[in-house]
Formats: structure tokens, C-alpha cells, sequence
């Protein structure tokens, strides 16, 4: 499967889900969230309160891993990025991802404040590893699409 094909497919199961489980690192140890990623082409954002608990475990150990899981009939979906996330600080960038239609809510919910809130934080996930597969077919021993970036 071309790239394009890939991340296309990639999309369309991450835009299906809406939320996806967020891990992050907590002095060595797994925690897990439910968060409302949106792509912007090959690239993840997340919004969150900057002084979250997920922010700290982001702060300290950028390493993140994302799953998302789609279908309630078969075939079912699971999508894994694994990444390094980093917080946005640019008002220009905050503007601009506040303004697009990333995450199916609405941000001014959590920040009636607008992006200048103090408390309103922008991460942005850098992909090095997409995993893409379907059940049952996994269960049956065929291999998932990986991408590598």
C-alpha cells in the first residue's frame, strides 16, 4: 500500500474513533487517558489544561503513545501511533490550530478565554511509528501495515 493510501486510511479510523487513549510516561511507569487527537497532515495535536498531570508525564518524558480502536461489527480497527509530543507555546500556531476544526469539540468548552488563556495547552505529536491493522485478520496471524517515519 502506497503512503498516501496508508495515511488516508489512517485518518478516516482516527476521524471514526473521535477519542483516543493517550499513554504517557510516569517515572517509568504507563498512564493512561482518553484524549480527542486531530491530524493535521502527518502530525498529531492535543489540547489539554497546561497544568494537567498528563502535561507533567509529557514535560518529563515525551515519549507518548496513542490507541485507537473502531468498529462495534467487523471488521474492527486498531490504529497505534508512537511518538515524541512537545508543547506549542507560539500564539501564531495556538491561533491557528484554536481556529481550525481539529479535535470535534469545541475548544472555548475548557478555555472560554480563547488560546491567550494561561492555562490552555498545545501539544503537537511527532509520529515515528503508525501501526494500522484489522480484527479478525490479526487474529489470524496477518501482519498489521507499520509505517516508519
Amino acid at each position: 500500500m502506497s503512503d498516501d493510501a496508508f495515511w488516508e486510511q489512517v485518518y478516516a479510523v482516527a476521524r471514526k474513533a473521535g477519542r483516543a487513549y493517550l499513554a504517557t510516561v510516569d517515572r517509568g511507569k504507563p498512564r493512561v487517558r482518553v484524549v480527542f487527537p486531530g491530524f493535521e497532515g502527518r502530525r498529531l495535536w492535543i489540547a489539554t489544561k497546561r497544568n494537567s498531570t498528563k502535561a507533567r508525564h509529557i514535560e518529563r518524558d515525551p515519549n507518548v503513545e496513542l490507541f485507537w480502536e473502531v468498529g462495534s461489527t467487523r471488521p474492527t480497527a486498531h490504529l497505534t501511533v508512537t511518538g515524541v509530543a512537545h508543547f506549542v507555546d507560539d500564539g501564531a500556531v495556538k491561533q491557528r490550530i484554536w481556529d481550525g476544526d481539529f479535535f470535534g469539540y469545541g475548544l472555548s468548552e475548557f478555555w472560554p478565554g480563547g488560546p491567550q488563556s494561561s492555562d490552555f495547552g498545545l501539544v503537537l505529536i511527532v509520529p515515528n511509528r503508525v501501526e494500522l491493522g484489522w480484527q479478525p485478520a490479526l487474529w489470524q496471524g496477518q501482519k498489521p501495515e507499520v509505517w516508519k517515519g
